[in-house]
């Protein structure tokens, strides 16, 4: 991995073949992986790809691809390197109290090592605390009649060797799914860190984990498995090990090459990082916080605010948007979005939220005639109220600011 070609890119950038070492064979990789995944991660142009607001990193025939996040075009690019790796750990899709996550600093360190590294180093120390074990059937020949006689089976296997028995019964070992997950999922990183920094780790763990069976398996079987207060230390483990064996594509480029990706929603990430960061500067105030609050509005069509803040009577809506508006100007679709959403909620102040440098904004009235549900006799007038806000994605040092929060209630005062 550390040894493969790396380009370093931003969401809605464009790169084309020839351009520092991108070839044919990884544009034809790369658009499968799209076909695969509905068009969702880029955009085919000429003889290369536009990417879209899908952010991680792809590994494929010895060519690493970061794709970084970036909420202004006109900022200096070296400052927004490495700020997916801590707006994950900040969402909590990145354990910080990992091992792993103490190299997040690490500027040469792509998500991918840092996810593959952290999974190792989970699965090492449940390996050194002891695997659990759990009962299951088996199916085969024994020299000892035990559990269930299958006749059928039996007939058939054992008609020349009559002192065996084709029985059904259970045994109490480690070979069970949870560790069939695990071992699938470090299987797929031995493919990826061979080489590398990470490859004598690798070969350590999997020498001293179980031997368990090597099985293939489904998304809905990997979603199914549910933990219990006897398996609950495996949590962290299985969480990394569904990402990895559901974005692995073993036979995505005519079944040459490999390809491992990891790529997150921007908008989903940003929306989550301002739910956590609205939520701690709220605590231990009389503002309370919830986010994807779900109201049915027609059929089996629902509205759902990001956030939904409620101090007394007051209701506040924030909807938060990961691009730039183009003129410095909502988009008529998304005021009618909020207005929706005032009218569903009884919300006196929606604020449409954009990354960037703070504007000076003032709320201002729906020009409509709107009533509260108070009384039909004598219905109260409510002023519905919207403005755009902005704030500073990263603080002075050029990190993520963690005061995103306050500045967000300022803004809606």
């Amino acid at each position: 991995m550390i040894k493969n070609n790396s380009i370093s890119v931003f969401e809605h950038q464009r790169l084309y073949v020839g351009e520092h070492s991108f070839k044919q064979t990884h544009l034809d990789a790369l658009l499968k992986l799209n076909e695969y995944h509905e068009g969702r991660y880029f955009e085919a142009i000429a003889k290369g790809i536009k990417f879209n607001h899908y952010v991680g990193v792809i590994q494929v025939d010895g060519l690493t691809i970061e794709i970084h996040p970036k909420a202004d075009k006109e900022d200096d690019d070296n400052k927004w390197k490495g700020v997916l790796l801590q707006m994950l750990k900040a969402c909590g899709k990145l354990k910080a109290e990992s091992a792993g996550a103490a190299h997040v600093k690490r500027q040469h360190l792509n998500l991918l090592e840092v996810y593959l590294e952290i999974y190792l180093l989970e699965i090492e120390a449940l390996v050194r605390k002891g695997v659990i074990k759990k009962y299951r059937k088996q199916t085969h020949n024994t020299k000892a009649l035990k559990g269930k006689l299958e006749f059928a089976g039996h007939i058939r296997h054992n008609a020349v060797h009559k002192e065996r028995f084709y029985t059904t019964h259970q045994i109490y070992d480690s070979n069970h799914l949870l560790h069939q997950v695990l071992y699938k999922a470090l299987s797929i990183v031995d493919q990826f860190t061979m080489g590398t920094r990470l490859s004598d780790l690798t070969k350590r763990v999997l020498v001293n984990f179980p031997k368990v069976d090597y099985k293939t398996m489904t998304a809905k079987q990997l979603n199914s498995i549910t933990l219990n207060r006897k398996s609950s230390s495996y949590s962290d483990a299985l969480d990394i090990a569904r990402l990895i064996i559901l974005n692995y594509s073993p036979d995505i480029s005519s079944g040459k090459e490999k390809m491992l990706s990891l790529l997150f929603d921007m908008n989903e990430l940003w929306e989550t990082y301002i739910l956590k960061q609205v939520q701690k500067a709220c605590n231990g105030t009389h503002m309370a916080v919830s986010g994807q609050e779900s109201k049915s509005f027609w059929g089996s069509n629902s509205l759902r605010p990001d956030v939904v803040l409620r101090q007394g009577d007051k209701t506040y809506i924030i909807d938060t948007k990961w691009k730039r508006p183009q003129k410095s100007s909502a988009s008529v679709g998304d005021l009618r979005q909020m207005y929706a959403y005032c009218r569903f909620w009884d919300a006196e102040k929606a604020l449409l939220l954009y990354p960037g440098q703070a504007n000076e904004n003032k709320f201002r009235s729906y020009l409509t005639d709107d009533y509260s549900k108070d009384t039909e006799d004598n219905p109260n007038p409510i002023d519905h109220q919207c403005k755009m806000g902005f704030v500073s994605v990263l603080d002075e040092k050029n990190e993520l600011d963690f005061t995103i929060g306050e500045n967000i209630l300022k803004l809606l005062e």
